[in-house]
């Protein structure tokens, strides 16, 4: 059994160990490790080491936990309701877990600052016997769990746009360093799903596009940039995601069990790419969904659960680094199985660690009782342990000092990283239509109104134009559109954001009573692109974010200080349908 003070000791070792493990066993497309000793006594040594662990040590390291509070010493109700015990840092060491992950949601509410979040990491790790994997969901765009002053990013469909591989690595690269800063060491990112439904209700702009080829190509950079090169004090693992591919449903895995109806030739042309991509590039770990693919497996278990899935991921596109569930607090896995049950289960798959079990404790001990009973052989565990300490050492989280508040000072939202997001961002904006020749404006305008979807990012928004703001909301009333014509009466042109327009006639209704009003109207669909096809509104423009970066940089296009060269990622049906590569410039 390894002891607090043993780990301390054996951190040397475990480096050299996993090393040599990784050397034996890299994941398909991985940079190779330098060697760092005589590889049979590292090989040994990892024999020896991971034998010296007990069966609930080497289980610990199969599970990724959430943590209540926003400070590692901080009690907690939530933690002594779920764990038994009240800080995040005894949730720590009670079951010394191989990893924790971050939200910033009432739920459970990690995240305040970027100086706070780096105490939380550091005291996390502080409370653990071997590094800690601690990860966040900072897909950037309508996923992004660290905001502002963090620099921030307009999300994947936006890069699809950009058409640029260079400045998906980049905006990756970025991300990584700032993240790492703050003792974040793994990004569940990027999202290699390949948005072929335009009704998907969940993934939609968190994928780069409706093209498998262009997927995979900015999935690639994505992964390079994240992880840059091994063992790196500036990188992250990342994290591909949803495998076997999420893009065609039509319904949301946080609430239901969507069934995919690809045969297994349609996946290898439309799905697959992506992650062959991500695995030729390296990736740390992908993680699965929770949906029904019966083209794969007809037994109807989700990929999670679903031995024929992860047989694809591991036979078929030879991947042998981390398989990671999606959170097994999820609906779209918890339908057919007890709770205590879908660890097991995801383990006989094939998978290698458990997201966010409903109960931990209890997880925990069903694993254990699977190997003592026979279930679960110690041998398969043993294969799991060491792919999670390969990733933690190629990622040199055996040999990161604790973050410095100097380091989160001048590396979390530092100048240089601005800049290349405005920049970044100024090439995704896509001009879908200009038939009225609104664009560009001649002079810029003297008292630009800015009204519809989103109350933060119609102030956005305006404040960058100088004009003023009118939000009206996903659904805006009679009273609302009313307030909006007269206060067009005063403007010199009105910018009207949508957001899911097809779905809210009361939208389209705002829009069409501006257009009758003969100002000038911009409509700007500021996430899905499909709202462009379901109006006649003369001018339209798209984001795919409604974020503080991407409205600054509508407003620089509108104004004409930037042209707009972004190209639709996606074919846009509709009444008015668009191609996939479809863009105006001037």
């Amino acid at each position: 059994m390894i002891s607090s003070g043993e780990a301390e000791v054996l951190r040397p070792l475990f480096a050299a160990v996993v090393v040599a493990a990784s050397a034996a066993s890299a994941p398909a497309g991985a940079t190779p490790v330098p060697d760092q000793a005589d590889g049979a006594d590292r090989v040994r040594g990892a024999t020896a080491l991971v034998r010296g662990m007990t069966l609930e040590q080497k289980v610990g390291q199969l599970f990724v936990t959430y943590v209540h509070g926003q400070s590692a010493d901080e009690a907690h109700p939530g933690n002594l309701r779920d764990f038994g015990v009240a800080t995040p840092a005894e949730v720590v060491a009670k079951f010394q877990p191989g990893g924790v992950v971050y939200f910033n949601n009432s739920s459970y509410d990690n995240i305040d600052t970027p100086r706070q979040v780096a105490a939380l990491s550091n005291g996390l790790q502080a409370a653990g016997r071997i590094p800690l994997a601690i990860a966040t969901d900072q897909e950037m765009g309508i996923v992004t769990r660290i905001g502002a002053p963090a620099t921030q990013f307009p999300g994947n469909m936006a890069l699809g746009a950009g058409r640029s591989a260079r400045d998906a690595e980049r905006a990756a690269r970025i991300t990584a360093r700032e993240l790492r800063a703050m003792g974040v060491n793994q990004d569940f990112a990027p999202d290699a799903d390949v948005n072929s439904n335009p009704a998907n209700p969940v993934i939609g702009v968190r994928s780069y596009s409706s093209d498998p080829a262009l997927t995979a190509e900015l999935t690639a950079a994505q992964v390079r940039g994240y992880q840059q090169h091994p063992l790196s004090p500036h990188a992250v693992s990342a994290t591909a995601k949803h495998f076997p591919g999420h893009g065609d449903t039509a319904e949301d895995s946080h609430t239901s069990l969507p069934v995919v109806d690809r045969t297994a030739e349609q996946w290898r042309a439309l799905d697959a790419p992506p992650f062959e991509a991500a695995i030729a590039a390296g990736v740390d770990s992908i993680m699965t969904a929770h949906i029904r693919v019966p083209g794969i497996d007809p037994s109807g278990e989700p990929a999670t659960l679903s031995k024929p899935a992860i047989d694809l991921l591991r036979e078929d596109l030879g991947y042998d680094g981390v398989v990671i569930t999606d959170s097994l607090a999820m609906a779209g896995v918890r339908q057919l199985h007890p709770d205590a049950e879908i660890p097991v289960l995801a383990l006989k798959a094939g998978v290698d660690q458990l997201l966010m079990p409903v109960k931990l404790g209890e997880a925990v001990d069903r694993v254990v009782a699977a190997v003592r009973a026979g279930e679960l052989t110690e041998q398969r565990i043993d294969r799991s342990v060491l792919r999670v300490l390969r990733m933690k050492l190629l990622r040199g989280m055996f040999t990161s000092p604790p973050t410095s508040r100097a380091r989160v000072d001048s590396t979390v939202g530092a100048a240089e990283h601005l800049a290349a997001a405005r920049e970044i961002t100024d090439r995704t904006v896509t001009a879908v239509r200009n038939d009225a020749g609104v664009l560009p404006l001649a002079t810029r305008p003297t008292a630009p109104l800015v009204t519809g979807w989103g109350e933060t990012t119609t102030r956005t928004l305006a404040s960058a134009l100088g004009g003023a703001a009118l939000p009206t909301g996903a659904a805006p009333t009679d009273a609302q559109v009313t307030a909006a014509v007269r206060a067009a009466g005063d403007a010199d042109l009105v910018v009207v954001l949508t957001n899911a327009l097809s779905r809210q006639p009361a939208q389209r209704a705002l829009l069409t009573a501006l257009l009758a009003t003969g100002k000038p109207v911009v409509a700007v669909a500021v996430q899905n692109p499909y709202d462009v096809a379901h109006t006649d509104a003369p001018t339209w423009l798209a984001t795919y974010s409604y974020g503080a970066v991407a409205m600054e940089s509508l407003a620089r296009v509108i104004t004409g200080e930037v042209r707009p060269s972004g190209e639709l990622p996606v074919a846009v049906p509709g009444p008015t349908p668009y191609p996939f590569g479809h863009g105006l410039g001037w």
